[in-house]
């Protein structure tokens, strides 16, 4: 690519791959890819996917005049993982997105890994311009010819800023701000907050086996604070894409601290996942609340999603007080497998934003995710399932008038008598795929079989090798199954959020078929929706 920037070589060893690019001036947007259709098989039609091209990590999440903006990990000329973009996509209503162009490109400090991006209200950096703040994006500058001469210095921390509503940017000329003092190979995914009682910007990073906290008066100038998780969380993988916020806890004043972890690999189900730890911070130092720390000693964790398809969760920056939520996003999709899924055109998509809240349970404290509210704006035909005890299977193929491949449904299932029983929902079409996802009374634990979901060769050891599943945590005699069905993937919201799960599944041709099922027993369905939902492209 021709730019008119510094130029400079990149050489990736086998890859031959020569990249253009500039440090500390303002990046020209190149126009982003075209859609071909936006009905390619497997394309998501309400969930956000890049136009063209590799999709991985969202980064830089932030609200900023009536925009929630999306960027994300972002190779434009391949659908395989390669030199790291920022892309870019802005939504009013969290439903709809619109493409814009690259916001980030590589440069001669490497390329540009994740991050976050926030809104300097007070212009502690002086970017601002004509009184109004910047947005300012901090990301991981990644050295490729030092990585493969064996450094370990091979990442450092930047900064850019936009004055235009983040259409187009400027880097830093003082890149890195962050160099690396350790020289851990590993040592990335800057998330940015502004932390009021020490009056200071604080970023969390992901360091090997564990999280460091910096602080700084003005995104420039850094200084170590502390390090967190050393002894706590399971550390089969590396750390990345951490995330440190406050909370209410629901029905009380009280208020927690907030740190999300992903790892790759050591999820519950394999491969990649977002593990999360609850406690306090000061403004330097994180420490667990003493309910949760049995829970996440070292070697276990709480699972933000305990499905296999939902990665480096992260959550809005800036989103307004009198909004109130906690919002957030994955990538949908997992490292086992996500460069080889049956796509062409494009390669990967993002999860449902998600609402967040913390709750006490007998457990101690849980984070529940439920999907945003914005989104029934996406609802057309439904269908209200009459009341019923299942056992067997009951069709619902001929009564909903709309295909359940591009749908969502809420259930409600009496367990009193229930004990033997397994419920729940199967896809299936006319080539004799079928997935099932549901919950298993006998193991209590909620399940998705996608082994004969359709395509599955791409990745015949990690993908589809058997049930995967998730331990319920509720113990309501209601059980509550929220469901989002979009093509090639499943979300489930298991009992108002406390159990979520996200798993895709490739059939050779889309499900057009799906039945309530209730296997070993019997149980009354007591409340039921089927909604059609709109694709959100044009």
């Amino acid at each position: 690519m021709m730019r008119n920037n510094t130029l400079f070589v990149l050489f990736l060893g086998a890859c031959g791959l020569f990249l253009f690019a500039c440090k500390g001036k303002v990046e020209t947007p190149a126009a982003p890819a075209t859609m071909l259709t936006n009905t390619e098989q497997h394309r998501p039609q309400f969930h956000f996917s890049p136009a063209a091209h590799w999709m991985n990590d969202p980064n830089g999440m932030v609200f900023y005049e009536g925009e929630y903006h999306l960027f994300y990990q972002y190779y434009p000329d391949s659908s395989v993982w390669g030199p790291m973009h920022w892309g870019h996509a802005v939504s009013t209503d969290l439903a709809h997105w619109e493409h814009l162009p690259i916001a980030l490109y590589p440069d001669s400090l490497g390329f540009i890994f994740s991050g976050s991006a926030v809104i300097d209200w007070n212009n502690t950096t002086g970017f601002g311009k004509d009184g109004k703040p910047p947005m300012v994006a901090m990301f991981t500058l990644h050295n490729m010819p030092k990585e493969k001469a064996g450094q370990k210095d091979c990442e450092t921390q930047g900064i850019a800023y936009s004055n235009d509503r983040g259409r187009t940017w400027t880097k830093f000329s003082g890149n890195p701000v962050i160099s690396n003092p350790e020289k851990d190979r590993d040592f990335r995914d800057p998330k940015v907050i502004w932390v009021e009682n020490s009056k200071q910007w604080v970023v969390t990073l992901a360091v090997g086996d564990h999280t460091e906290f910096w602080g700084s008066p003005d995104l420039k100038k850094w200084e170590h604070l502390s390090d967190f998780g050393k002894e706590y969380g399971v550390h089969a993988g590396v750390w990345e894409c951490p995330d440190l916020f406050p909370i209410k806890v629901e029905g009380t004043g009280e208020q927690r601290w907030v740190l999300f972890v992903n790892i790759n690999p050591g999820g519950p189900n394999g491969g990649s996942a977002t593990q999360y730890f609850i406690g306090n911070f000061d403004g330097k130092t994180f420490t667990l609340d003493p309910d949760v720390a049995p829970a996440v000693a070292k070697g276990h964790a709480l699972w933000l999603d305990e499905g296999k398809d939902n990665y480096a969760s992260v959550s809005w920056s800036d989103v307004p007080k009198s909004d109130g939520r906690r919002l957030f996003i994955g990538w949908m999709s997992n490292w086992e497998y996500a460069n080889k899924v049956p796509t062409t055109v494009w390669r990967n998509a993002a999860t449902l934003p998600r609402s967040l809240t913390l709750n006490k349970t007998e457990a101690g404290y849980r984070l529940f995710a439920l999907p945003v509210k914005e989104l029934e704006a996406l609802r057309g035909k439904s269908y209200e399932i009459p009341k019923t005890e299942i056992s067997g299977l009951l069709d619902l193929s001929k009564n909903l008038g709309f295909s359940p491949a591009q749908s969502e449904m809420t259930l409600e299932f009496d367990l009193t008598n229930a004990a033997g029983t397994n419920l729940g929902v199967e896809l299936s079409n006319a080539k004799g795929e079928t997935y099932r996802i549901g919950y298993d009374a006998v193991k209590n634990q909620f399940y998705s079989d996608r082994t004969k979901a359709g395509d599955h060769a791409f990745s015949p050891e990690k993908f589809a090798t058997g049930l995967h599943t998730a331990p319920r945590v509720s113990k309501d005699k209601t059980l509550r199954l929220h469901l989002f069905f979009d093509v090639a993937s499943v979300e489930l919201f298991a009992d108002n959020g406390a159990t979520v799960m996200t798993e895709l599944y490739f059939p050779s041709e889309d499900f057009n078929q799906v039945k309530l099922v209730a296997e070993g027993g019997k149980a009354p369905l007591t409340k039921g929706t089927a909604y059609q939902i709109q694709r959100i492209w044009k």
